[in-house]
């Protein structure tokens, strides 16, 4: 399903990202770490794997889709097997915070999915998202197939052709070589902790505003709560 560059005119959305920059995600830790890798193999599902930042709230968004079956935080493309998230905050694992999502292709597509992907962070900056600054939190696409590289890539330079941002998009698309589940506290993070400093001022604001925007693409439990808000 073509995106026609993503209806450009509502690509406002990711100046949300460089809002809130007076609070981190790294300034959280300690507690302990699940070392499964939470990869689902059914024949009905595939897989899609972004960092957008803080996976905090690239799970608060790609968790609500409808369609989505499973997305699971942590970490990725780097060298070190089984980090953990202190070894990951160091920025010297090549590792990017990011999350795996499982989804059925017959509800929601990876066309979709990357529409989601641009439209809910800023794609321009480099290695950083607010105030999370390092290689950890850069903008990047794992694809874990010819096709998905293809059409990330394909979205890429249509974009940036488009002049849909002010500055060149930076986002890496790297292929799928591994993926470690983050420790058990960062999982569902959002929903566990939504009078967390963090939560409050940075996760809520772009939950709120991306479930206006795609309010026809949201799981039954996020359009009430869409509709809650509105006071609907």
């Amino acid at each position: 399903m073509p995106m026609n560059a993503f209806n450009l005119l509502n690509l406002s959305f990711i100046t949300l990202a460089g809002m809130f920059t007076f609070s981190s995600c790294a300034e959280h830790n300690t507690h302990t770490k699940n070392m499964a890798d939470n990869n689902i193999t059914v024949s009905t599902t595939d897989t899609a794997s972004f960092g957008t930042g803080c996976f905090w709230c690239t799970e608060a968004i790609f968790e609500r889709l409808n369609g989505v079956i499973k997305v699971t935080s942590g970490y990725s493309g780097g060298n070190i097997p089984n980090p953990t998230y202190e070894e990951v905050s160091t920025g010297t694992t090549g590792h990017a915070e990011c999350c795996q999502v499982v989804y059925d292709p017959s509800v929601i597509s990876y066309d979709e999915l990357l529409e989601v992907f641009w439209k809910t962070h800023d794609p321009t900056t480099l290695n950083r998202q607010g105030n999370d600054v390092g290689t950890q939190y850069r903008s990047v696409i794992f694809y874990h197939n010819n096709e998905q590289k293809q059409k990330a890539e394909h979205y890429k330079i249509a974009l940036n052709d488009s002049g849909a941002f002010n500055k060149p998009i930076v986002t890496a698309i790297e292929p799928y070589k591994n993926f470690y589940s983050a420790e058990d506290y960062h999982q569902k993070y959002y929903d566990d902790n939504p009078g967390q400093m963090y939560c409050r001022l940075v996760i809520a604001p772009k939950v709120e505003k991306f479930e206006k925007v795609f309010k026809n693409k949201l799981k039954n439990t996020a359009k009430s709560s869409e509709m809650a808000n509105n006071g609907e």
